[in-house]
This record gives C-alpha cells, sequence and structure tokens, in this order.
C-alpha cells in the first residue's frame, strides 16, 4: 500500500500526457507532482536536496535530457524508476531494464497495470 505521504514525480514533454497520470495516480491515493523535462527534474533535485519521491515515472524520448540520462544519473540515489514511451524499441527497452528500471510500459498503457507498476516499484517488489 502507497503512503499518501509519498509522492511520484512524473517527468513527461508532453503536458497532457502528465495531467493524465497525475490525475490517475490521484484517483489511486497517490500523489504526484510533474516536471515537463529530464532538466527540470534534475534541477529540483539539486536545488532541493531533500526532495526525493517515492518513485518517479519517466519518458524516455525528451528534448535536453532524455529518460535514460535521467535514469542513469538517478542510479546512485535509488529512486524507482518507471519507464513510459511512445516508441518501443528493443535496445532501449534492454538498456532502461538493464539499468534497473523497475517497469517499462508503452504509451498507451492500461490505468491498472500502471497504478500496480507504481505500487510494485515503492514497495520494492519485481517487475510487473
Amino acid at each position: 500500500m502507497v503512503n499518501p505521504n509519498q509522492i511520484v514525480a512524473v517527468v513527461d514533454d508532453d503536458e497532457s500526457v502528465c495531467r493524465a497520470i497525475k490525475r490517475l495516480l490521484h484517483s489511486a491515493g497517490i500523489g504526484a507532482e510533474t516536471f515537463s523535462s529530464g532538466d527540470e527534474f534534475l534541477d529540483m533535485l539539486s536545488a532541493i536536496p531533500s526532495y526525493r519521491p517515492a518513485c518517479v515515472i519517466l519518458d524516455i524520448q525528451m528534448p535536453g535530457t532524455n529518460g535514460l540520462e535521467v535514469q542513469r544519473q538517478l542510479a546512485p540515489m535509488g529512486l524507482p524508476v518507471i519507464m513510459i514511451t511512445a516508441h518501443d524499441e528493443l535496445s532501449v527497452r534492454q538498456a532502461a531494464l538493464g539499468s534497473g528500471a523497475a517497469a517499462y510500459l508503452r504509451k498507451p498503457f492500461n490505468a491498472a497495470i500502471l497504478i500496480k507498476a507504481v505500487e510494485m516499484a515503492i514497495d520494492g517488489s519485481s517487475r510487473p
């Protein structure tokens, strides 16, 4: 069960995707904050060292710092990452999962699968 005080960071350059995921998480009792780029999210982590989301939902293809690079920078922090993408490529999937992603979901994804992936990532369970 997700602690209601825990926040999930949603990082996607598509504002409508951020809004939809935030609404979906909220409907499941999970708080979320959205970021429009990997750079914006990384800047927040640098500016406020105490800021640590329970999980990060991360788009792979974004302008600036892409999702795989953000994931690489997050690895030392031990934050669970769920990768999302509209362009599923086997090599990218393997890189993301090989680097420790808790889940890898192709857009559009099923709402229940995303919620389950978030719960499992926060609880430290295995991949869905």
